[in-house]
């Protein structure tokens, strides 16, 4: 199929007297989701399967999820579809090249967790570099209460000043994550696949060596499944830590536990598993190491962040039933 052909197609079919919009998981966004102003038809479900999905899409225009799969068979039986607006960054959960060839416009939200998610970034650091966890059990098990001394120091604690922090990612998060390293006095440098002006460039295998934190800003890929496996914690510093708040894929779950028991690296701060709901059985779920952080997905999900989330959704759907789609994926 000609690829300017098919682009033009689909913006022209958008020329519709009443789109049908349905949300597929309206319970996945905490804020106040303000409707189009076009004429349209509006349904929403607190959460749906792939097969509802099918189902509740039923001659719907502009399909709205956050989490709920459609891929290239769901898409297949819903040929009044002409928008899929994801309620998030990630567009892993949309078989973008059979919406291509389908003529249906796929679009993401983009930068609106532009605080939050540094900042959940930084919780997790600052509470494993100073032990906070650990510290807290033995105020809880009353180690200093039977202490000889005023305090404890039982367990290390180091400072982020003076330490490299190493971004495997420099998009905006990336970026932000850094100024905030910054001015705690830390040096930065970066993993990208393109270089970047102004800050130090390194190739993954020396950035994992020589940083003391490596945080991960990078979407989930072909290319980026399992980045970070056990020959990659091996190259870490024993008093390094990793931090993951962008996709739980992005690390081999199995060999990160392994590394955290044995000591191969000082420390993990997760906000994402591999599968999410995680199943019981996950091995990063019932680690129970002190030197372990693990947060259920909500680095994204300030108050304010959500509503930038849902104010931005509108204006994607908006736009694109204005002929002019933004934040365009596929």
């Amino acid at each position: 199929m000609n690829r300017n052909k098919s682009n033009q197609n689909k913006f022209d079919r958008n020329n519709i007297a009443r789109h049908n919009i349905v949300f597929l998981d309206r319970a996945s966004l905490i804020a106040d989701v303000r409707r189009p102003g076009f004429d349209h038809d509006w349904t929403e479900y607190p959460a749906s399967t792939a097969q509802q999905a099918i189902e509740r899409l039923a001659g719907a225009t502009i399909a709205i999820t956050n989490k709920v799969p459609l891929r290239a068979e769901a898409l297949a039986r819903l040929p009044d579809l002409r928008l899929i607006a994801v309620a998030a960054t990630g567009t892993d959960i949309v078989d973008l090249a059979a919406a291509r060839e389908r003529g249906i416009v796929v679009c993401n939200i983009r930068d609106y967790a532009f605080a939050a998610v540094p900042e959940h970034t930084f919780a997790l650091i600052l509470a494993l570099r100073r032990n906070l966890l650990a510290y807290r059990a033995d105020v809880e098990a009353g180690k200093w209460q039977r202490s000889e001394r005023f305090c404890l120091f039982d367990h290390p604690i180091r400072d982020l000043h003076g330490s490299r922090l190493g971004l495997v990612g420099y998009g905006a998060l990336g970026k932000r994550v850094a100024e905030i390293g910054r001015a705690f006095g830390m040096t930065v440098a970066v993993h990208t696949r393109t270089p970047v002006d102004g800050v130090v460039n390194l190739p993954l295998h020396e950035l994992l060596a020589t940083s003391d934190v490596v945080s991960l800003h990078v979407p989930l890929s072909a290319a980026t499944r399992n980045l970070i496996g056990a020959p990659e914690l091996a190259r870490m510093k024993p008093s390094a830590i990793l931090v993951n708040t962008a996709r739980g894929g992005l690390v081999d779950e199995a060999a990160l536990a392994d590394a955290l028991t044995r000591g191969v690296i000082a420390g993990a701060g997760f906000d994402v598993l591999s599968q999410e709901p995680p199943p019981p059985d996950n091995v990063l779920l019932n680690l129970r190491l002190p030197n372990f952080l693990l947060t259920p997905h909500s680095a994204w999900a300030s108050a304010e962040a959500m509503q930038g989330l849902a104010d931005q959704l509108t204006g994607n759907i908006e736009a694109f039933a204005g002929g002019a789609p933004v934040n365009v994926v596929a």
